[in-house]
């Protein structure tokens, strides 16, 4: 059986997502012996333009972003999205906050006209994508199951649920408890509550659950006295293009 050929691709980020398969340690000598990469300008030199899965990180902030992310779509006939950039927007969407205008003279003063900038995006305002792996940056073993999946020809599975049913299973003590601020009830999981585990806050870097309870954010808020403005900074770190939906409870 022929090996898929996959392409992996970068658009406007850091680079991080596409170095965390680089990053797959035991894992990546079965990864390369499954697929047959023909695109990554990351590990190889060598390029073709012909592809079944393509694996996109960075948002899309430039036209020559949208036009680059239309050519490869057009040729794949898989499309992931990889990363936070890819999947919500990311970091980049914090720009969007001021005004594209503004933004860019904040940064490039008199110079904001040689910048070739538009307002950002995920990049699934542009193509359709097919399956997400989320978060800043994915887990390992996520992008090697959805690969393995898609390989399978099966449909990937991801997490619908909160973070803070991870915390939960974990055995975790809250950790508002330690007067930190977490968007655990509302933020998609999946990450195995890597931050909270840590001793950090979530800030919903794999976005917002499909439907999420926002009462019940807004509960625990009350419950140690703060509002949803001490939350909305961490929120809009990953998900300033998003917009979230309340959920009565």
């Amino acid at each position: 059986m022929s090996r898929p050929k996959i392409g992996v691709f970068g658009l406007a980020g850091c680079g991080g997502c596409q170095l965390e398969i680089l990053n797959l340690e035991e894992h990546l000598i079965d990864f390369i012996k499954a697929v047959d990469i023909v695109h990554f300008t990351e590990a190889i030199t060598e390029h073709s333009d012909t592809y079944e899965i393509a694996l996109i990180e960075g948002s899309v902030s430039t036209e020559h972003d949208r036009e680059r992310l239309e050519h490869i779509a057009s040729v794949a006939k898989t499309v992931v999205a990889v990363g936070a950039c890819a999947c919500t927007g990311g970091l980049n969407c914090l720009k969007n906050i001021y005004g594209l205008e503004r933004a860019k003279e904040l940064v490039y003063g008199d110079r904001k006209d040689w910048i070739d900038a538009i307002e950002t995006m995920p990049i699934d305002r542009i193509v359709k994508v097919d399956h997400y792996a989320r978060g800043c940056p994915p887990t390992r073993s996520e992008i090697v199951d959805i690969v393995r999946s898609l390989i399978a020809g099966k449909i990937p599975e991801i997490s619908s649920y909160p973070v803070c049913i991870e915390c939960k299973r974990l055995g975790n003590t809250c950790i508002y408890e330690f007067g930190v601020t977490c968007l655990g009830p509302v933020a998609r999981a999946g990450c195995n509550a890597r931050c909270p585990s840590a001793g950090a806050g979530c800030e919903a870097c794999r976005g917002p659950i499909d439907e999420p309870n926002v009462n019940a954010q807004k509960d625990l808020l009350q419950k140690y006295g703060l509002t949803v403005e001490d939350v909305m900074e961490g929120f809009n770190l990953y998900n300033a293009c998003k917009k979230i939906e309340q959920k009565n409870s």
